[in-house]
């Protein structure tokens, strides 16, 4: 087995996982960044989810790499589309005009631009990235990572990786039991955190659904796939609280829970990208799903080069909950079932889903394979969102975000703060039976104290495994806040380095902190927010 060293190894390439490296990479160190699927960015390109964002992310409440990521995101549209003049002249372009984010885009664009941040770090040799490996050991020393162990994910050729530093930007926080890193799944119990949301006791197999996206257009012609030999199980699939069967334009509102029926309506002819803009204080933006997570809207190009837009699927008719894919042997054939379950939920729309005209079916749908760098049309990873945690210095809770327990809106502060954040606490159903859970939050500060394991020295949190709970990961899962955990978890590993001295020594003491604090500010790191409400 070949073997290799850094300084800082960051094992998962998604959002949290690209801002470490880039961050490590920035601060002088050697920098190895693993990932198991095609594309660097995890839910933003190989799971195909464009950005969920708050309202002020065009002003403020994000990091200047995260804003160069957006912007470059817009430039690459700019230099390689023909845009409209209205498009191209619009300094905030949203090329798909989609209604959950500002900025909705080709998973494959966000990718590109992923790369050209990366290219100079792997040009200079200070940054590696192994693709496509997958965690599968690790050699500990006591509360001492020493070396993960990687498994290619199509050759099951191994090598492995010593480092100073480890950074855990896994969808699933894959590390934490590979080195022995206390960590917690699904439910804490009322009791352990004293969160008016949790159950009794704890549950640790209730989890929030995955869902295994895909991407879709509607031209001309008869594009219906073959019937799924499965599909008559998921017609008929119905839980309780749904109000309707899932595969359906019916399902409960996540802020009220009550049955509402959705429209869908392809390429509707009066649209106008310029006049839908994306406001989550509003609504989640989910009344007509065509244009909810909509990636690129026809209108905003010129000529016939666009027979349609091209909309990503995510929506909450996808989203399984037969069973949990963390710490279970079984989980294989969760996955299967998440994508069995959009399958069929494509074909229904295929087939079964009313149009206005009073008929049934969109048989000119199309799966857009070649948007998602797939041969099928599907995302090349399943959405995941939730993951293990970390049992860490800081916990985040209910009470700390929720504005109906601290009274109001405004920003939640942590002394350690290490960047912001801004999500309503949005958990989707789970594999334990609920129903959402939809809580209205305050904008946040991210405490260093959550990145930090109770126990082991030199591994730290860089994606969802960090600090929170069952229910505040619905607030921090999402692509900025994943991105500016990742960000300050390279940063720390490389200031501890630095210093000679570890992460809790870091946060414990009021000069390193103050100075850790400030060379995050001076890198372009937001530690508090303006005088803001949240919603």
């Amino acid at each position: 087995m070949s073997a290799l060293r850094c300084e800082v190894l960051v094992v998962g390439g998604g959002m949290g996982g690209v801002a470490a490296a880039l961050a490590a990479a920035e601060a002088g160190r050697t920098v190895i960044l693993t990932e198991d699927q095609p594309w660097l960015g995890g839910q933003l390109t190989s799971q195909a989810v464009p950005m969920d964002e708050h309202t002020w992310v065009e002003q403020f409440g994000v990091s200047a790499t995260y804003r160069r990521l957006r912007e470059r995101i817009r430039d690459y549209y700019r230099h390689n589309y023909p845009l409209t003049a209205a498009a191209r002249r619009d300094p905030a372009l949203n090329p798909g005009a989609g209604l959950v984010s500002r900025l909705c885009a080709e998973p494959r664009v966000a990718a590109a631009v992923i790369d050209e941040l990366l290219a100079p770090w792997r040009s200079s040799g200070r940054l590696q990235v192994l693709q496509p490996y997958r965690p599968v050991a690790a050699d500990t020393d006591g509360d001492t990572v020493r070396a993960v162990e990687l498994e290619h994910r199509q050759t099951g050729a191994r090598l492995q990786v010593s480092a100073d530093y480890v950074l855990d930007a896994t969808e699933l926080g894959d590390l934490l039991p590979l080195t022995g890193t206390e960590y917690v799944t699904g439910f804490e119990s009322r009791a352990d955190t004293g969160e008016p949301s949790a159950p009794v006791e704890a549950q640790p197999d209730n989890q929030q659904a995955i869902s295994w996206c895909f991407v879709i257009d509607h031209v001309d012609g008869d594009h219906t796939i073959d019937r799924p030999h499965d599909y008559d199980r998921w017609r008929a699939l119905q839980p309780d609280f749904w109000g309707a069967p899932m595969l359906s334009l019916t399902g409960p509102d996540p802020r009220t829970l009550q049955p509402v029926t959705r429209t869908f309506t392809p390429n509707q002819p009066e649209d106008d990208p310029t006049r839908l803009i994306a406001d989550q204080r509003a609504s989640g933006g989910d009344r007509e799903l065509w244009t909810f997570r909509r990636i690129a809207a026809r209108a905003n190009f010129t000529g016939d080069l666009y027979p349609s837009d091209i909309v990503l699927v995510n929506w909450p008719m996808i989203d399984y909950i037969d069973g949990t894919v963390v710490d279970n042997p079984d989980a294989a054939s969760h996955f299967e079932g998440a994508r069995r379950q959009s399958l069929s939920m494509f074909y229904w729309l295929q087939t079964e889903a009313p149009r206005p005209d009073g008929g049934t079916g969109w048989p000119g749908l199309r799966l857009r394979g070649d948007i998602t760098g797939t041969d099928d049309g599907f995302a090349q990873a399943a959405y995941i969102r939730e993951s293990r945690r970390i049992r860490a210095e800081v916990t985040v809770r209910e009470q700390d975000l929720s504005i109906a327990v601290r009274g109001h809106g405004r920003p939640a502060r942590f002394a350690d703060s290490v960047g912001i954040g801004m999500y309503r606490i949005d958990l989707h159903p789970s594999t334990g039976g609920d129903n959402y859970i939809d809580v209205a939050s305050a904008p946040f500060e991210i405490p260093l104290g959550a990145l930090i394991p109770v126990r082991t020295r030199n591994l730290l949190a860089a994606g969802k495994n960090v600090g929170t709970t069952h229910i505040t990961n619905g607030a921090f899962r999402l692509h900025p806040v994943e991105w500016s955990i990742g960000e300050a978890a390279g940063w720390l590993a490389a200031f501890c380095l630095d210093r000679a001295v570890d992460p809790r020594t870091v946060r414990t003491t009021p000069r390193l902190l103050e100075e850790f604090q400030s060379l995050l500010h001076r890198s372009g790191v937001e530690l508090h927010w303006p005088d803001v409400e949240g919603y």
